[in-house]
């Protein structure tokens, strides 16, 4: 499958809305924390759009050929200087969101955008050494995209419930 990727445009907006809706209610069926896609991405995506344009970001559309949306990424820079780190492990890539329709799922769409996403930070800033991304534990099938495009864990968050929240 070929692909073009190009820079978001106002008119993809609800069609990138209607991605991280899906996105939303995926993980809202793999974890219990998770909210409604509506009207919650509404509000993420307000919350995307100041942290990309404040931080090098961009948000990246894949299409095929034919013109139809397959996917988006979307990344900027994160520069959270800590004293135990290294500069280079402080200052990175993040990538915020990935998506990619069900029909183009396998096809090497993600990789294809990570590794745009990858060029577009690396080249806003030379000095970048490393690209992130976070993934819910349980989201074996994103794990297994993230592994085979070269990421490695780095850092795991464990998590243990202290009381139900009925016992607030």
């Amino acid at each position: 499958m070929d692909f073009i990727i190009r820079p978001y445009a106002p008119t993809d907006y609800d069609w990138v809305l209607q991605c991280e809706v899906d996105l939303q209610e995926h993980e809202r069926a793999l974890h219990d924390t998770r909210v409604p896609g509506l009207p919650h991405s509404r509000d993420y995506l307000a919350m995307l759009w100041d942290v990309l344009a404040e931080n090098q970001g961009v948000m990246l559309i894949a299409e095929n050929s034919a013109g139809e949306r397959l996917g988006l990424v979307a990344g900027y820079i994160a520069d959270e200087p800590w004293p135990m780190e290294t500069r280079d492990s402080t200052r990175y890539g993040y990538v915020a969101d990935i998506f990619i329709k069900p029909e183009a799922r396998g096809s090497g769409l993600a990789q294809s955008l990570l590794d745009a996403i990858a060029d577009h930070l690396h080249r806003s800033d030379p000095s970048l050494t490393r690209l992130r991304i976070n993934v819910l534990a349980v989201n074996r099938i994103a794990r297994r995209a993230y592994e085979k495009a070269g990421f490695t864990p780095y850092e795991v968050l464990y998590e243990r419930r202290l009381r139900t929240s009925e016992s607030f």
